[in-house]
């Protein structure tokens, strides 16, 4: 059981990783992080509506396994498994 104990961490680094540079892609909204960087240089210079919402689901998706993932490895602490 510690074998998949270790690749849960390690997915979950991974998805921890993915997760914070999908948040950091999304189009500002003003003030944030992402117009430091040059994000708030216009309407047109931002993605457009299809990609933004392709980043919205793939934000979701990685954010429910990051979770689902969090769950199990506490889960595993707790009953003591691996």
């Amino acid at each position: 059981m510690t074998i998949v104990k270790i690749a849960l961490e390690v997915v979950v680094v991974i998805a921890s990783i993915l997760l914070t540079l999908l948040i950091l892609m999304h189009r500002g909204k003003g003030g944030g992080l992402s117009d430091m960087f040059g994000g708030g240089m216009g309407a047109n210079a931002g993605t457009s509506g299809v990609a933004e919402k392709n980043l919205n689901r793939l934000t979701i998706i990685v954010a429910l396994v990051w979770v689902a993932i969090i769950i199990a490895l506490s889960l595993m602490a707790k009953y003591h498994i691996g």
